[in-house]
């Protein structure tokens, strides 16, 4: 069953209305986000995304930079609004079960959509410098007005089950990268929402640390069964942990598989030459 659903989701920046359409109509008519910044001086961060992503897959969004996956995975949390187009998500908010459209959110609704239905773990790890690394990893839980010991319990396993056990009196700065992305991560999972997104979350550690948090999210994920939306520029990191694979050029999804379907059935050239590159 599909978990995020997203409809003809495009994104101009900072265009008003009128001048969007015409930015659209030139991508609608083959031009490329490249020709469209040229002749109308606006960036052009996403055209007409169509994408399900099922509950409980892992799903990679990879593509070179420039390609929109940021601006992508932005959408599903309303950190960024779409220019047009529909974002349908199942969310333990939805009192009837059925999938609520984000965009319709007010500002109370979209606080609680966000502390109830989506968490992030960002490339920089995005912890907070004079909190301990037992506050970092409680601090969503303080949001929701969990009281102390509660959420700090909560904490304390999610610190286990990613191997921080014992460093919880630390602070950001006396940790090595692939620890503070692991404190990002037990944040993420210690708010226990149905929906993880991780943006380019390994991209800034050496490969070994990374290897080690690849596999270590993979031993999550067996256990955990969440819905994560992964992006990356590195197909080799996307095929390992991706069950499928969207792949982005220039704001435009190329194709959506599974690591197999994308080196078995390239649709084009630019997808061929990423999936040769992990040969």
């Amino acid at each position: 069953m599909s978990q995020i659903r997203l409809y003809n989701i495009s994104k101009i920046f900072d265009a008003s209305p009128k001048e969007a359409k015409a930015a659209l109509n030139m991508m609608a008519e083959g031009a490329d986000s490249v020709q469209v910044k040229s002749q109308t001086g606006y960036s052009v961060g996403l055209y007409d995304i169509n994408m399900t992503i099922d509950s409980g897959e892992l799903h990679c969004i990879m593509g070179l930079s420039g390609s929109g996956k940021s601006t992508l995975v932005r959408h599903i949390n309303r950190l960024i609004d779409p220019t047009t187009g529909e974002i349908w998500i199942d969310s333990p908010m939805s009192a009837d079960g059925q999938p609520i459209n984000i965009l319709e959110l007010s500002d109370k609704p979209l606080q609680k959509f966000r502390q109830s239905t989506v968490s992030m773990v960002f490339q920089h790890f995005g912890l907070v410098p004079h909190m301990t690394v037992l506050q970092n990893a409680a601090y969503g839980l303080r949001v929701r007005g969990l009281k102390k010991s509660e959420r700090h319990d909560i904490a304390r396993h999610w610190l286990s089950e990613v191997g921080l056990e014992g460093i919880e009196d630390s602070y950001p700065d006396e940790l090595s990268g692939g620890m503070q992305q692991r404190v990002g991560l037990a944040r993420a999972l210690a708010v226990d929402t149905p929906i993880i997104l991780m943006d380019e979350a390994f991209s800034a550690l050496d490969p070994l640390i990374r290897n080690q948090l690849q596999d270590q999210l993979l031993a999550l994920q067996a256990k955990l069964q969440k819905t994560i939306v992964f992006i990356t520029h590195d197909i080799d990191e996307a095929i390992k942990v991706g069950q499928r694979i969207s792949i982005l050029n220039g704001g435009r999804l190329i194709q959506t598989g599974t690591p197999q379907d994308l080196q078995d059935n390239p649709v084009d050239d630019y997808v061929a030459q990423f999936m040769q590159a992990n040969s």
